[in-house]
């Protein structure tokens, strides 16, 4: 058997984030025997979370970039994959793009871009000046992927990309370590113990993209507007990002401070699912959601936006619900929805665990990364389902 090749991924930073654990969990998960890795962060790494990594064979580089264009790490950039003679690099989301000069000057074969969601200041892709970049970039790259359809119709449209060089992979999630509880569980700190309590949540950044300041302002109507239910409802945002205080303000404002839960980051995410009886993603911008696929794996209704790939995930009326994005209104009449059916909460939930295992699943997503890699890098062999759940 021959050596294993290498990938050389190249993401903006290395820290807690969608993007990033995803990449992790494919690292953790591609056959050792076909694939060894290098992670280049241009900014820096988090220690902490790069411990999430478990292959002991996997070589981390942070580049220390400052703000600006990546012109000026090319020479280093250059020297890096000159020496480690990846047979792929593959970038992800716009900054890492700027890369891939390098990366072909370097005489690299396979060069993989990745496009994973959408900004704050660009939640619907229209930013004429980032579509000239990345249509600048485009013979650079050999292949792409885009996480959802959404973003599959983007590169094919406004970029120009031909659709027969786009690869259209979802994100996949751990249904083993994401599975329902029987019963509701405490989530370690947390003030509400109440069985009686019904708990809405979210998990992730508190960034403006994310638009927790919709999902507080919907929990305040919510209360508002039933007081009955109000009693018992209680907000859970977990997560820390610069939104954090205009969600707190919002909250306080509500008088709602004893109600609501903001605990900042945490890394025991599963046990936080478990410990929610609805999930929300109120973002205005998103490509496809790892926190939802994690919820879903939960077994818990989804209340999500109907932006990027959210209404690909989430079946609307039989898995979950969608609104409109920006709308407290929406969201606060699909919060009470479940909160005063609790037999349609369970159902939902229940789909909701039934379509993450049959089509999100994590060893579908590295199947599909795997056979990606090997036609990029010009092989032919094609992995079975079992060789790639059990790292062959």
């Amino acid at each position: 058997m021959s050596a294993p090749r290498r990938i050389v991924h190249v993401v903006y930073r290395l820290a807690v984030g969608g993007l990033e654990n995803g990449l992790v969990n494919l690292v953790n998960r591609l056959p050792a025997e076909a694939w060894t890795h290098t992670i280049v962060a241009l900014t820096d790494v988090d220690a902490a979370f790069a411990r999430r990594i478990v292959r002991d064979d996997v070589e981390l580089v942070a580049l220390g970039k400052r703000p600006g264009h990546a012109l000026p790490l090319y020479p280093q950039l250059w020297r890096l994959f000159r020496d480690r003679r990846p047979a792929v690099v593959h970038t992800r989301n716009l900054a890492p793009l700027e890369t891939m000069p390098a990366a072909w000057a370097a005489g690299v074969p396979a060069r993989v871009h990745g496009e994973h969601g959408r900004d704050a200041e660009d939640p619907d892709g229209r930013n004429v000046r980032r579509q000239r970049i990345r249509r600048a970039f485009r013979p650079f790259v050999t292949h792409y992927v885009a996480l959802s359809p959404d973003l599959a119709q983007y590169l094919a449209g406004p970029i120009g990309v031909p659709p027969s060089r786009i690869a259209q992979i979802y994100n996949g999630v751990d249904v083993v370590r994401f599975a329902p509880a029987r019963a509701r569980e405490r989530i370690a700190g947390c003030p509400f113990t109440d069985p009686n309590e019904l708990i809405v949540g979210a998990v992730g950044r508190l960034d403006p993209v994310k638009d927790h300041a919709t999902l507080a302002l919907a929990f305040a109507r919510a209360v508002a507007v039933r007081p009955d239910l109000g009693a018992r409802l209680r907000l859970v945002i977990v997560g820390d990002g610069p939104q954090r205080r205009r969600v707190e303000e919002i909250v306080a404002a509500a008088g709602l401070g004893a109600r609501a839960w903001l605990p900042g980051e945490r890394d025991d995410v599963p046990q936080v699912l478990r410990g929610l009886d609805v999930f929300v993603l109120p973002s205005f911008g998103e490509g496809v959601s790892n926190t939802i696929l994690e919820a879903m794996a939960t077994g818990l209704p989804v209340v999500a936006t109907r932006v990027g790939a959210n209404a690909d995930l989430v079946t609307d009326g039989t898995s979950g619900t969608i609104v409109p994005a920006s709308d407290s209104e929406a969201l606060s009449a699909a919060i009470v929805a479940y909160a005063d059916d609790p037999a349609r909460a369970a159902a939902h939930g229940r789909a909701a665990r039934q379509r993450a295992e049959q089509q999100f699943s994590l060893d579908r997503m590295v199947e599909r990364y795997h056979r990606l890699y090997l036609e990029a890098a010009g092989e032919t062999r094609t992995p079975t389902r079992d060789a790639v759940a059990a790292g062959r």
